[in-house]
């Protein structure tokens, strides 16, 4: 008897600390957490303790505490003396073996917080921001007691690569949309942010040597009003449409994400969806143009032609790119990229010849080999579109996988980088619920369940190609997202399943507990502004 009693006791216990862990509703998932009993207040006389005294340390802890300050309406003190109680104590610990990783410890009288570098510091202080109450993302409120309660948690990310892709060329979003998504990103622990610059539908950013393109190709004459349909169907809003970012507003905008530890990785297309670019410099072509800035959405047979002048005109560009952008990958698109033109150019057969090329594919891929190695010559690396693969990749480029996984599964059993992100799981500008109650969509269907359910590593991988699996990605291309309310619709809560993807264990994904944790994560949303589909309030998955 005194044998069943226990056993109850025992299974009520675990049935009560798990859930206490629910209703944590962290997002992403820690790897391992263990709720205590008690708390820690927070209060005006509460100092954050660092243990080293450098900038990136004092960054990781700046976000947090100006959000206090807004909500509490006082900062902390953030000091490296030594601190016995009422403290946030910050250490660096080289011991910690994942560099994004971190332990949290929450007491009664003290928080520890240890990391190996300071950017697991900073992801340790978004934890702690979401253990506190839903306020700390609102405007100053009295009467709040910003309690925490007393855990350990021990967390570090499955991959090194957790982000999304913005497409601002085919409708573009002004700078400050654009700080609003490196938070959303950091909010949920995703370090990379895919800027798409350029494309047939505009060009965004100043090249101070070509400053065509972006007083002409930044800017086009009409944009297709609906749905694509033939062409005797097509409605068009013949409103000029354009923008662009200045070179200053790059580094703010730069400046801002290395705050939040978000990478920033540029797209500049090549060879294909060079129309605005062709536009302003028609030269570069293989025909000599005229174009036109496209309104249309699709894939068009005009592309760079593979003259010197154009390789000279790359080099060019890329150099001001790389010098604007840390980051150590520029991502060079290699993405639907019409042969027509080439087929019918004397130069480009002339080439094919000359360099012993097989054919269209091949020279592409001499086109790709040939960028990478300027790149690399700056220190960089590239990333493509798995497009890329076709005539032979390029020795050292990163593989983005995205027409499924073929593409990522050929590159790494050559021994090549990949991120997965394929357009039947990871592309958000699909429909996410009926689309009879929905905003516009490209089509498809990716519901966050089906988001949810993805694992980026393929299982004909064996342990060894499954390495070169660096994580993944979801897409947001804007043909028919014109606002910044629309994409953030779009992008949440489908991004929070990435980046729980992206960094939580695979044994620990269940689907209704993230139901359940991001129904309560809406409300944080709400607090801080975002918009967000509520479907899964009514989901029957």
């Amino acid at each position: 008897m005194k044998k069943i009693f226990l056993s109850v006791i025992i299974i009520l216990f675990c049935a009560a600390i798990n859930a206490q862990t629910k209703s944590l509703n962290l997002v992403p998932v820690p790897a391992k957490v263990k709720v205590n009993a008690g708390q820690f207040e927070i209060n005006s006389k509460t100092q954050i303790v660092l243990s080293s005294d450098n900038k990136e340390m004092k960054t990781a802890v700046e976000l947090f505490n100006g959000l206090l300050n807004r909500a509490a309406g006082y900062r902390l003190q953030v000091t490296n003396n030594s601190v016995s109680s009422n403290a946030i104590i910050c250490k660096l610990n080289p011991a910690i073996s994942n560099k994004e990783g971190y332990k949290l410890l929450v007491q009664n009288s003290l928080i520890t917080l240890e990391a190996q570098t300071p950017q697991g510091i900073f992801y340790g202080m978004q934890t702690l921001r979401q253990l506190l109450p839903l306020q700390i993302e609102q405007p100053y409120l009295s009467n709040v007691a910003w309690t925490v309660p007393c855990l350990e948690i021990e967390d570090a990310p499955r991959f090194v690569h957790r982000g999304l892709m913005l497409d601002v060329c085919r409708h573009f979003q002004p700078k400050e949309f654009v700080k609003k998504f490196i938070d959303m990103l950091a909010y949920h622990k995703m370090n990379t942010l895919h800027w798409h610059l350029t494309e047939d539908q505009g060009w965004r950013i100043e090249i101070k040597q070509y400053p065509k393109l972006t007083t002409v190709g930044a800017y086009r004459n009409r944009t297709l009003d609906g749905a694509y349909t033939s062409p005797e169907k097509r409605k068009w809003d013949n409103t000029r449409y354009g923008g662009f970012y200045t070179q200053e507003d790059i580094k703010e905008v730069l400046a801002y994400a290395q705050k939040r530890f978000v990478n920033v990785i540029p797209e500049i297309e090549l060879p294909g969806h060079a129309i605005a670019a062709l536009t302003a410099y028609p030269e570069l072509s293989c025909t000599g143009g005229p174009f036109e800035v496209e309104g249309l959405w699709g894939v068009f047979n005009d592309i760079y032609c593979p003259k010197e002048t154009t390789f000279q005109f790359l080099e060019n560009v890329l150099s001001e790119v790389i010098a604007l952008f840390p980051s150590q990958y520029i991502h060079i698109g290699g993405d639907e990229a019409p042969k027509l033109r080439w087929q019918n150019c004397a130069h480009c057969q002339s080439l094919i010849k000359k360099e012993g090329l097989k054919d269209e594919h091949e020279l592409q891929s001499y086109f790709i080999k040939r960028i990478e190695k300027f790149i690399e010559s700056k220190g960089k690396h590239i990333i493509g579109w798995d497009e890329i693969l076709e005539g032979g990749l390029a020795p050292n480029a990163t593989v983005m996988s995205w027409r499924g996984e073929e593409g990522g599964i050929e590159a790494a059993r050559q021994n090549h980088d990949v991120i997965m992100t394929p357009t039947n799981y990871l592309y958000l500008d699909y429909y996410q619920a009926n689309p009879k109650t929905q905003p516009w969509a490209i089509g498809g269907f990716v519901p966050l369940w089906k988001v949810y359910s993805y694992n980026p590593i393929p299982d004909v991988l064996n342990q060894e190609e499954a390495k070169h699996i660096l994580g993944l990605q979801g897409n947001i291309w804007t043909e028919y997202i014109k606002t910044s309310d629309h994409l953030e619709y779009m992008a949440f809560p489908r991004g929070a399943a990435v980046a729980e993807i992206g960094w939580s264990p695979n044994a620990k994904k269940n689907y209704p507990d993230f139901k359940e944790r991001m129904i309560q994560q809406f409300k944080r949303y709400d607090g801080m502004g975002w918009n967000y589909c509520n479907a899964i309030l009514t989901e029957t998955e």
